[in-house]
C-alpha cells in the first residue's frame, strides 16, 4: 500500500520532524519519525510499513546515507511497522529496542495478528511488518552511547522506551498524545494513550522517572515538540490521575449498557486538556474517539483489577 506524502519540518540545526501520512481517514499530522543529526545521526521510530517508501525518500532527500542508530520506542505497528524496509536500507545500523520486542521483530506474525485484532481496519491499513535480522537488534538495557540514553518507560506498552539526548526527550507515547490547537485555551490537546493491558501505577512511575532526568524539550510521537518538557510531563501525570478518578466513579455507578459513552462525556466535561477536541476536524475527532475508547477500556481493566484485590 502506498501513502500520500511525507512532510519534513526542520525544528533546529540538528532536529527534523518527518510526518508520515498513511491512507487512513483523519491520520494527517499524526504519525512522526524524529531525525537527529549531530555527533551521531539517528532516527526515532520508523512509522508503519504503508509509509516506508515515503520515509526512505525523506531520508534520501535529507542526504542521510548513514544512520548510527535506529531507536524504537515500542513495537506497535504505527511506530515500528516499516522496520523491515528501513533496516534493509541501513543494514549496518543497530536497531535499539526493548528486550521484549526483539523476538516479535524477528518473527512478527503474532504482532501482526494482535494489531489487527485490536485495531481492525486501521491495523490492516498500517500494512504488514517485515522481519528483521536478529543480529541487527540490540537490547536497550545493554545499549551504550555517549549521546543518547534509553529510559525504560512501561505504561503505554510493557516494551516502551523513551530516549534522552542533549536537550531533547523522545518520549514516544509514554506521555500520551499531545498536539497544538492554537484556538483552544491551553493551546494544545492532550489525552492518555492507555490501551489494555494498562497499569496506572507503572505509568505514573515512568513519568516520574522522566521528570527526574530534568529534560528540556519533549518530542512526542503523536505529535510535535514542546519546549517545556517537565511542565508537559506533570500535566500528563495529573491527567492520568484525573482519568483514573473519573472512570472509577463511572464504574461504581455500574452503567454497564452505556459505560463508554458515560465515561467519554464526563472526561470531555471535566478534563481541561481535552478542551481542544472541539476544535479538531471531524475526521480527526473520529480518529481520536476510537483511541479514547480504547484508553478508557485500559483504565477500566486496571481499576477493576485493583478493586478486586482490595
Amino acid at each position: 500500500m502506498k501513502s500520500s506524502y511525507a512532510k519534513i519540518e526542520q525544528l533546529s540545526d540538528n532536529l527534523y520532524l518527518i510526518c508520515l501520512t498513511p491512507l487512513i481517514r483523519g491520520f494527517d499530522d499524526f504519525i512522526s519519525v524524529w531525525l537527529y543529526k549531530g555527533k551521531k545521526t539517528f532516527i526515532v521510530d520508523v512509522g508503519p510499513s504503508a509509509t516506508s517508501s515515503d520515509l526512505i525518500t525523506a531520508l534520501r532527500d535529507l542526504k542521510i546515507d548513514v544512520l548510527d542508530y535506529i531507536l524504537l520506542t515500542h513495537i506497535h505497528l504505527d511506530h515500528t511497522g516499516a522496520i523491515g524496509e528501513i533496516s534493509a536500507c541501513y543494514p549496518e545500523t543497530p536497531i535499539i529496542c526493548h528486550e521484549a520486542g526483539i523476538d516479535h521483530l524477528v518473527d512478527p506474525k503474532l504482532l501482526i495478528e494482535g494489531t489487527i485484532k485490536a485495531l481492525g481496519e486501521i491495523g490492516r491499513a498500517y500494512g504488514p511488518i517485515q522481519p528483521v535480522k536478529k543480529e541487527q537488534l540490540v537490547d536497550a538495557a545493554a545499549f551504550e552511547s555517549d549521546i543518547v540514553f534509553p529510559v525504560i518507560t512501561p505504561g503505554h506498552s510493557q516494551h516502551h522506551i523513551s530516549f534522552l539526548t542533549n536537550e531533547y526527550l523522545f518520549v514516544g507515547e509514554a506521555a500520551g498524545v499531545c498536539f497544538s490547537v492554537p484556538s483552544s485555551i491551553s493551546g494544545y490537546y492532550m489525552r492518555p494513550a492507555t490501551p489494555p493491558r494498562f497499569f496506572l501505577d507503572i505509568t505514573v512511575k515512568s513519568i516520574d522517572d522522566l521528570i527526574a532526568r530534568k529534560p528540556k524539550k519533549i518530542c512526542f510521537s503523536h505529535f510535535g515538540m514542546k519546549e517545556n518538557a517537565i511542565e508537559m510531563l506533570n500535566a500528563h501525570k495529573d491527567q492520568l490521575l484525573l482519568w483514573g478518578k473519573l472512570i472509577s466513579m463511572q464504574i461504581k455507578k455500574r452503567h454497564a449498557e452505556d459505560f463508554l459513552t458515560k465515561c467519554i462525556d464526563v472526561l470531555f466535561t471535566s478534563d481541561p486538556l481535552m478542551e481542544g477536541f472541539s476544535y479538531l476536524d471531524e475526521s480527526v475527532q473520529e480518529r481520536e474517539k476510537n483511541f479514547i475508547y480504547n484508553s478508557i477500556i485500559g483504565f477500566e481493566g486496571y481499576l477493576k483489577t485493583v478493586s478486586n484485590n482490595l
